[in-house]
């Protein structure tokens, strides 16, 4: 069990500012507070941006001793960050989701890492292994993010808003997130972009991790996945030219999203000539290759049945990618062209 964090653990020419934005937690964020009560101090600085809220979670946050600000109308994890970051008086902003839990030496360890490396800009961490919630997508989500970051290279390119501190008065100089994003979304991974676009460092602290609690069903995983990440994502790629093996951009990633289209292309083709069906197997069992790691961490992790249910949804997973980004670059090309674009589906995640 994680002991409370001490005051004498925190160097004491740092002081953390954590600063959450929420909107409606619920259930999800009295255990966030329950985990974050232990860091109320002298040492460290809590801020909730309570971000239109009708649940009572401002109130429940003021009661548990954090400083809330109320904004009247949902403007989104951005603008509420930024709000939060604005008053904050600490040197570290520390900024977390509603729907995590902390560990005990969570805070103390990102206030050490900032000490010895004065160099250091941001830093990010890492969902853990036991998610919150017990149904399968919600393991299957949460494990493979934690696969993800626990596997990348620790000199990250983007930040993250989950689990992420960065230097106050560098945040501020960076000119914070970008307010556009009006729903949960890139604009962690925008930022991260333009702090190493102005040279600053970020890395990915692999030791460093919070419990997810979010609970994915089927149709809020595909509409998160699709329009707050691959379709906007792909968007700040093509508008950057940034496109570093990193995280979920790897090599063997880009090279799974091709070899799954090349597969539905073979199994079409079957219809019409059998041996097609030989170029389908040698395609599935080079995706097997190709994630071989992934699904051994998984099947160490959870065991056989399960792998055998993550390997479709993980297929579906590079389908969609591949998907949005084809049809982001048509967009991004079309734009170029001065021809008449093609919409962006449902537009609700950036406004203009």
């Amino acid at each position: 069990m994680n002991q409370p964090l001490s005051e004498l653990d925190l160097p004491t020419e740092l002081v953390i500012s954590i600063v959450i934005p929420v909107f409606n937690g619920g259930e999800s964020f009295q255990r966030c507070l329950a985990s974050l009560a232990q860091f109320v101090s002298t040492a460290v600085e809590l801020i909730v941006i309570d971000d239109g809220s009708t649940d009572g979670s401002g109130k429940l946050a003021q009661q548990m001793g954090a400083q809330v600000v109320r904004v009247p109308k949902s403007g989104g994890p951005a603008r509420a960050r930024n709000l939060g970051a604005h008053i904050a008086q600490g040197d570290i902003l520390f900024f977390v989701d509603a729907d995590v839990t902390l560990k005990g030496d969570t805070v103390s360890q990102i206030a050490r890492i900032f000490r010895h490396q004065p160099g250091l800009a941001a830093l990010i961490g890492s969902y853990d292994d036991a998610p919150g919630a017990p149904n399968f997508l919600s393991q299957y989500k949460n494990l493979f993010h934690h696969y993800t970051h626990q596997t990348a290279c620790e000199e990250a390119s983007t930040f993250w808003g989950a689990c992420g501190a960065i230097r106050r008065n560098v945040f501020l100089a960076i000119g914070g997130f970008d307010e556009s994003y009006q729903k949960p979304c890139i604009e962690d991974i925008e930022l991260g972009y333009r702090l190493k676009r102005a040279g600053y460092s970020i890395r990915l602290c692999k030791d460093i991790q919070v419990k997810h609690l979010k609970c994915w069903k089927p149709l809020s995983l595909l509409r998160a996945e699709i329009f707050y990440r691959a379709l906007p994502w792909t968007e700040l790629l093509l508008s950057n030219r940034q496109f570093n093996a990193d995280l979920n951009l790897s090599h063997a990633n880009r090279i799974s999203v091709i070899l799954v289209f090349a597969l539905i292309g073979s199994l079409l083709a079957v219809g019409f000539m059998p041996w097609f069906l030989w170029v389908s197997i040698i395609i599935t069992l080079g995706l097997l290759v190709m994630n071989w790691d992934v699904y051994r961490f998984f099947c160490t992790k959870r065991g056989l049945r399960f792998t055998l249910q993550v390997i479709p949804w993980h297929w579906l997973y590079f389908f969609y990618g591949g998907a949005a980004f084809a049809y982001g670059l048509l967009r991004h090309y079309l734009n170029r062209w001065y021809l008449p674009e093609l919409p962006m589906p449902l537009g609700v995640y950036k406004s203009k």
